[in-house]
């Protein structure tokens, strides 16, 4: 027997906290993996470099590139909520007449295929922070309680965070990436906070010493 669910009773996981309208645009944070409309999120971003559910960093100096469009959520909700994905395309078209624009969704295949295409040449030449200023990092193991990384040395950006290098030891050394808050990495023997940016460790914890930025990792103590 088929059992019918009303929207309402959904809604708290289609909807955007910001404009409380439903997804437009779905776009996902993903540190947190907290869902807000793009444009809703990119505005909140301008002047804010947290989640605005959560309150976590997203990151320090660049939350914009820490965030992605996530198409499932938004098959789901144009799916689950009638004729808003045709009254959104209808807005838009008007949105456009008015500046005498030509709406993309308007524009010839050829071209749209054209643009595609461009656009995944981009996304294939795009450096993922390889311009960014680099930091040569070793990672050393200082309990017995978890393994030693067959290569402890690793050259990455100046911008990554302590929770991007947790995330990287967790898969490595615990067999799941979900698994990161079980680590701590200390450098000094002083324990590193979640949104410290290698750049910033390296300014206050290592500046007057020799590369590479050494750091330690161990399991999790609860203070």
């Amino acid at each position: 027997m088929e059992r019918r669910i009303k929207l309402k009773t959904l809604n708290k996981h289609i909807t955007c906290e910001i404009c409380s309208g439903y997804f437009i645009d779905a776009t996902t944070v993903t540190e947190c993996l907290h869902t807000f409309c793009k444009s809703c999120l990119v505005k909140h971003l301008e002047e804010n470099n947290t989640c605005p559910t959560c309150e976590n960093v997203i990151h320090q100096s660049h939350p914009l590139q820490y965030i992605s469009f996530d198409r499932t959520m938004q098959d789901i909700v144009y799916k689950l909520v009638p004729n808003l994905l045709e009254n959104e395309t209808q807005r838009e078209r008007e949105f456009y007449k008015s500046r005498n624009l030509q709406c993309p969704k308007d524009m010839p295949q050829q071209q749209q295929d054209g643009d595609d295409k461009a656009n995944e040449l981009a996304h294939q030449e795009a450096d993922y922070h390889r311009m960014d200023e680099q930091v040569n990092v070793c990672l050393e193991c200082v309990s017995n309680n978890l393994r030693h990384l067959k290569r402890r040395f690793i050259r990455c950006s100046s911008q990554a965070t302590i929770t991007h290098l947790k995330k990287f030891l967790a898969k490595k050394v615990l067999n799941g990436i979900e698994r990161y808050k079980d680590i701590d990495i200390l450098c000094n023997d002083e324990l590193l906070g979640k949104d410290h940016t290698l750049k910033f460790v390296y300014v206050t914890r290592w500046r007057f010493k020799d590369p590479p930025l050494r750091l330690q990792y161990r399991p999790r103590v609860d203070i």
